[in-house]
């Protein structure tokens, strides 16, 4: 697979995704094989530097490829083959619509998002 496209429904004001899921410190919150994620500056913008570690300790650094406030996060890896890019839709004043797209350029996903993964955000940010 080269490609993986998932959304989901959030009940929770498109600001608020944004800035949970742009938030390094919410990372190990959702994603089940991280363990801990920074960033080399807050507030992130375009050029900033994502680094995380899985569970097999191994850091992983990307840098920030797309950004605008509310409605595009984009990650690419350090050797430009894997992206990622969330796009943030509000549905109303309170409900929103994430997609999460995934690709890599060569080769194949290594271990594409699920939908479980984006309904453990869902559910995180919307006990939260």
């Amino acid at each position: 697979m080269k490609e993986n496209k998932l959304t989901v429904k959030i009940n929770e004001p498109v600001q608020e995704v944004f800035i949970f899921t742009t938030d390094p410190k919410n990372t190990p919150l959702w994603v089940d094989d991280c363990i801990k994620e920074e960033t080399n500056e807050w507030p992130v913008k375009m050029g900033s530097i994502y680094k995380n570690q899985n569970k097999a300790s191994q850091w992983r650094e990307y840098m920030v490829t797309a950004f605008q406030e509310n409605k595009v996060f984009e990650l690419t890896s350090k050797d430009k083959n894997y992206h990622v890019k969330y796009t943030y839709t509000p549905i109303n004043e309170n409900t929103s619509k994430l997609e999460y797209f995934e690709w890599v350029d060569k080769g194949s996903l290594d271990m594409p998002f699920t939908q479980n993964d984006l309904n453990k955000l869902k559910s995180v940010l919307e006990s939260s």
